[in-house]
């Protein structure tokens, strides 16, 4: 849950990098939140009110933390448009999102790893 609450903390932060962990147990929080607040929705009869009203304040974070998921491996947060390209681009930023990031520090800042330890 501290993983999801830093992301949150960090809200329209684009600057750094974020670790493979960080991005994936945001995540891993983000999903079934969505699935209860749609399950709530349909249970209140309001469709998607709730869930549309939390999508959009999560979304710079989640923007956010993607964005600095890739800059983790070196690329600039531009690639995160790959993601628009039908079928190929979701494939294609589930690899990057998983790709291990650079050992060092690179053109965005230290590696959290290090900074971790």
């Amino acid at each position: 849950m501290n993983y999801y609450l830093d992301v949150i903390k960090r809200y329209a932060d684009f600057q750094g990098r974020a670790r493979r962990q960080e991005y994936w147990m945001f995540l891993l929080w983000n999903i079934p939140i969505v699935i209860v607040l749609t399950i709530l929705d349909y249970a209140l009869g309001s469709y998607p009110v709730i869930t549309w009203i939390y999508t959009l304040a999560v979304f710079l974070p989640s923007l956010g933390v993607s964005v600095r998921r890739l800059h983790d491996t070196g690329k600039s947060g531009w690639w995160y448009l790959v993601s628009l390209i039908p079928f190929i681009g979701f494939i294609w930023m589930i690899i990057l999102m998983a790709t291990e990031g650079d050992a060092g520090p690179n053109a965005y800042g230290p590696s959290p790893k290090q900074i971790a330890a």
